[in-house]
């Protein structure tokens, strides 16, 4: 008995549902409880704890068993209320695909849970009835759920961390167009030689263009691997209160402070790949380029929407693409990593100056997921889609039936 309990322990996942325990001094066919027109008797309650017991499934109370009973009552209702009858092909195929976890065929698992007095058709109640739930769920609901790419994206942007230090730091992004580029570095050599946060935030208020100059320049606690590895090793290697020396990025010249690092409590994420687009409109950040960027960011919701008002123009005029965080330009992955999928900045230019790029963050891939099938993604969001309609339907079953206890 031991050997089995040991053997079956996996399933116990699939059966979490179900627990029960041994009722005394009753009739083993006398009613428990009545759902609707249906009889749940202490028969079935008794042979539910025999099962659960047999595969170590964990929580083992009457109440709980009850409950699992009384909506198996109510799923198997709704599924022949529609006419639904499980083909003995598909019981067989569904016992079999249960007694599968542990190795087992669906006769040999039947063999040993009668061995140690639970019936089989006790589990081929447990089986068919499950197995029909999936199927009406799946053809009732199954044709009305879209997974959309934004939220395969989503999905991918999730995974686990390798790197838990966080950085709070601040910048400067000054403007360096070919005629104010001496002026600039010279700007940035002085500013490099901050002593003090608030000489700093005096500075990016002065000459920063990105839009958290009105704060300082200063930025929220972020991860250090959600920056662009060229910084990482240069805000390492500051104490708090240090800046950087200037950074020579596209159109600009770009400064960061260091003003705290921690270790966090929790694993940070690395992602493989960013996904992103660059819509560039003519002005640069002159009020007419600025007003254009705001009229495109209340016309769209996705970077997909970029490509309808892109529709006509060059290609060159918009730029879609996942690359490898390693492979973005400096001043782009900078602003990237302030923004979540969805966001807009309109900070960068190019052109020297004379275009603005329209940034928005599409998504991110997690180191975890780079090799993961898309495919295989919107199977298992539907999967959980499905799973989250059914419980409520469930749930509304539930509420329109007549449930009695005895």
């Amino acid at each position: 008995m031991h050997q089995i309990k040991k053997l079956m322990a996996p399933l116990c996942v699939s059966v979490s549902l179900l627990l029960g325990a041994p009722v005394a001094a009753q009739g083993l066919f006398s009613p428990a409880v009545i759902v609707n027109d249906s009889v749940i008797t202490e028969f079935e309650i008794e042979q539910r704890q025999g099962f659960l017991s047999l595969l170590n499934a964990p929580g083992a109370s009457r109440n709980d068993v009850i409950e699992a009973l009384i909506d198996e009552r109510l799923r198997a209702e709704a599924v022949a209320m529609v006419g639904f009858e499980l083909s003995e092909e598909a019981l067989q195929a569904g016992l079999d695909e249960f007694a599968g976890r542990v190795n087992l065929s669906g006769e040999e698992f039947i063999t040993v849970l009668e061995e140690n007095g639970v019936a089989k058709e006790s589990f081929e109640d447990f089986v068919r009835v499950g197995v029909a739930w999936r199927e009406y769920v799946g053809a009732r609901f199954g044709p009305r759920l879209e997974i959309t790419e934004a939220e395969i994206d989503q999905a991918l942007g999730s995974g686990s961390g390798t790197s838990n230090i966080r950085v709070l730091v601040s910048e400067i992004i000054i403007p360096a167009p070919d005629n104010r580029r001496q002026e600039v570095e010279e700007i940035a050599n002085r500013i490099a030689a901050s002593s003090s946060q608030e000489e700093f935030s005096d500075f990016a208020r002065q000459y920063s263009a990105t839009a958290t100059r009105d704060q300082g320049g200063r930025l929220e606690w972020q991860s250090l691997s959600n920056l662009p590895p060229v910084l990482r090793p240069l805000l390492l290697g500051l104490a708090p209160g240090e800046v950087t020396e200037p950074i020579a990025i596209p159109n600009a010249v770009a400064l960061f402070q260091l003003r705290g690092i921690q270790e966090a409590g929790t694993q940070a994420e690395e992602f493989a790949a960013i996904d992103y687009a660059v819509y560039y409109i003519a002005g640069g950040r002159s009020s007419d380029g600025l007003r254009a960027a705001s009229k495109v960011r209340a016309e769209i919701d996705t970077c997909d929407d970029l490509y309808g008002v892109a529709q006509g123009q060059p290609e060159e005029m918009l730029e879609r693409g996942s690359r490898p965080v390693a492979e973005i330009p400096t001043d782009i992955a900078l602003e990237l990593s302030k923004l979540d999928p969805g966001e807009v900045s309109t900070a960068l230019t190019r052109s020297n100056g004379e275009t603005l790029m329209f940034l928005m963050l599409c998504g991110r891939t997690a180191v975890a997921n780079q090799d993961v099938d898309r495919d295989q993604v919107a199977r298992s969001l539907r999967s959980q889609r499905l799973n989250a309609i059914a419980d409520s339907f469930l749930d509304q079953l539930r509420a329109d039936s007549s449930i009695v206890f005895q």
